[in-house]
């Protein structure tokens, strides 16, 4: 590969790592083709775009990037892949499944870049599973704070009921 196209792919990695919110790498070699295509579809199916890069320019890739990811640079050993995506837990949800589907081993979490933060290792997939999105945790905190509301308009609701049936039973009463 000429010197031009190396820098033409590592300035392509670069603007991908720095619009990405999240991205993961991950081995997915030993795979056959089937297996690759497989979780090429899977990918596209989950909104994640997956992309096999060397190393070397990887790591000059994230050397340019914007943020600080020398964390990442011992894991740069072996075939890796690139996850880019939207929604942080998506891939390592992926990778987990695709794990149970196949008895290879493989995909197998190198690190992952989620939330603003660096997770290295196989040992993380679970925790990156388990992240909510910040969606979800909006979403949470807007739940938390309707219970109380929906608490007290539902007994508002259904005390009325009983407070006309207590009211017409004492008018009955007078009578």
């Amino acid at each position: 590969m000429k010197r031009e196209d190396k820098n033409a792919v590592i300035d392509l990695l670069k603007d991908r790592i720095n619009n990405a919110k999240h991205f993961y790498l991950a081995d997915i070699g030993g795979l056959d083709a089937s297996e690759t295509s497989a979780l090429r579809r899977r990918c596209f199916q989950d909104s994640v775009s997956l992309v096999v890069a060397k190393n070397t320019l990887l790591r000059e890739a994230l050397t340019k990037a914007d943020g600080d990811f020398e964390e990442m640079y011992d894991i740069l050993a072996g075939p890796t892949s690139i996850m880019f995506t939207e929604t942080g837990n998506v891939p390592a949800k992926l990778i987990r499944d695709f794990l149970k589907k196949n008895n290879k081993g493989k995909p197998v979490l190198k690190g992952a870049y989620v939330e603003e933060s660096i997770y290295v290792g196989e040992d993380q997939l679970d925790v990156l599973a388990s992240l909510k999105s910040k969606e979800e945790l909006v979403a949470d905190v807007v739940g938390l704070l309707q219970s109380p509301i929906r608490n007290l308009i539902s007994s508002l609701d259904s005390g009325k009921n009983t407070l006309a049936g207590l009211v017409k039973t004492l008018s009955n009463k007078e009578n």
